[in-house]
């Protein structure tokens, strides 16, 4: 990555701390959200039970975007981010008491992700509309890929710190890291950051304001299809990350340590796809790299997991699946931040978190449900045949390994049918 500049530096300075502090608090949540994983698959030992965790966040988040998004535009950016970030803590504390005194159950941690979900589903489109209004449009490239490598970083330490924390401490030590790293960011935002005010229409109502939103997407086919299709890329990954644990976890060469080291890999690819970007020139179709990268992602690492029984090629194959999610990531964040007005921007990116994020929910349950439920019973009955031991392998596992061979082939035939349709847009950089 090429070394700012100072006066980029000087231009990007209120970028670099809110980018920096709330990557360290995100970094955080992340890894009570790891722990909590393992805790619970210690409890219950079901791929859909883990599963269940992520549906309780992402369900408030999805059904409940298009108001919140609403609500953004019409309220200050910077006190909505710190409110929002205020009650997630106190879930956090809330976990953190229930376990200190024996009283933590599964239901809880159900009932307090989404409570923390809710929050996020204000907080998040007034967060991306702060990130506009206090970055400059010539560095939104830049920007993007810095913002991929603070979320590759926290891929790779994530899992790796809260494995290692969690084995030592449990979660009482996990939760207090994640607590001092709110702390952090909750400062700098409240104290060093200040936020540029948009228009904000009090007279309009939060029900016109997301009707606003959904028009925008309507009147611009190339950005509702653009939606509509991670969508679906959506569906397929969030199916992986429910049946990965299921994968590894009773894999005799797999494990809790084995999970985290294969979950870290992603960020490592990641971290490099992201220092490619950086550099990157303008590219001369960024619809067209969109779903190309995206077919390479899905047509690849799930079938190399699926035929594998070796950690080495699992890590292999999130590197491979991964590496380019930045290159995908910084030219859509172009084209929606280009083309979306700013005073816009809450709506629409809330009517884009419950259309694009819908699926995600889905497909936890689906890929949970059909590793315990389907795949796994399957194995169990006629896994004993030639060619599917060859295949998938025996055990608790080679259900899951079935799974991932059904998803590598629903996303590659998705991104081949849906790019057909994607071809046809022009996307004209101003």
């Amino acid at each position: 990555m090429k070394i700012m500049k100072k006066s980029e530096l000087l231009e990007l300075k209120d970028f670099l701390i809110l980018w920096s502090t709330q990557s360290i608090s995100q970094l955080g949540s992340s890894m009570t959200g790891f722990a909590l994983t393992l805790w619970l698959y210690e409890k219950t030992g079901s791929s859909l039970g883990t599963a269940a965790l992520a549906i309780c966040s992402y369900a408030p988040y999805v059904l409940m975007s298009i108001f919140a998004g609403a609500l953004t535009d019409r309220f200050d950016k910077k006190k909505t981010m710190l409110g929002c970030d205020a009650f997630a803590a106190v879930c956090t504390i809330t976990v953190f008491v229930l376990f200190r005194t024996n009283s933590l159950m599964v239901w809880h941690l159900y009932v307090l992700n989404g409570i923390s979900g809710l929050m996020n589903t204000v907080q998040q489109p007034a967060s991306e509309v702060a990130m506009t209004l206090i970055t400059p449009q010539k560095y939104y490239q830049k920007t993007s890929g810095l913002r991929s490598l603070s979320n590759s970083l926290n891929s790779i330490l994530n899992p790796l710190i809260a494995t290692s924390l969690y084995a030592l401490t449990g979660l009482n030590g996990v939760i207090a890291v994640d607590l001092g790293s709110f702390a952090v960011a909750f400062a700098a935002l409240l104290f060093f950051i200040r936020i540029p005010e948009t228009r904000r229409d009090k007279s309009e109502g939060v029900l016109v304001l997301a009707k606003e939103g959904l028009l925008f997407l309507r009147k611009n086919p190339l950005i509702l299809t653009l939606i509509l299709f991670m969508s679906g890329v959506n569906l397929v990954a969030s199916a992986f990350d429910a049946a990965l644990p299921g994968y590894v976890l009773p894999n005799p060469k797999g494990g809790p340590s084995v999970l985290g080291m294969v979950t870290s890999c992603s960020g490592v690819a990641m971290i490099i796809g992201s220092l490619v970007v950086s550099v990157l020139p303008k590219p001369k179709n960024r619809v067209r790299v969109i779903y190309l990268t995206m077919l390479f992602s899905l047509g690849t690492e799930n079938f190399l997991l699926a035929f594998s029984r070796e950690p080495v090629l699992w890590c292999v194959g999130q590197m491979i699946g991964w590496v380019l999610v930045p290159v995908m990531n910084a030219n859509l964040d172009v084209i929606l931040r280009t083309v979306i007005p700013v005073e816009l921007q809450g709506r629409v990116y809330a009517c884009r978190n419950t259309l694009q994020f819908f699926t995600i929910p889905i497909g936890l349950f689906l890929g949970g449900f059909m590793v315990d439920q389907v795949c796994e019973p399957f194995m169990n009955t006629y896994g004993e045949l030639p060619i599917l031991t060859m295949l998938f392998g025996t055990g608790k596992g080679s259900g899951t390994a079935l799974m991932m061979l059904i998803l590598g082939v629903v996303g590659s035939s998705f991104c081949l049918i849906t790019g057909r349709k994607l071809k046809k847009y022009q996307y004209d950089e101003a």
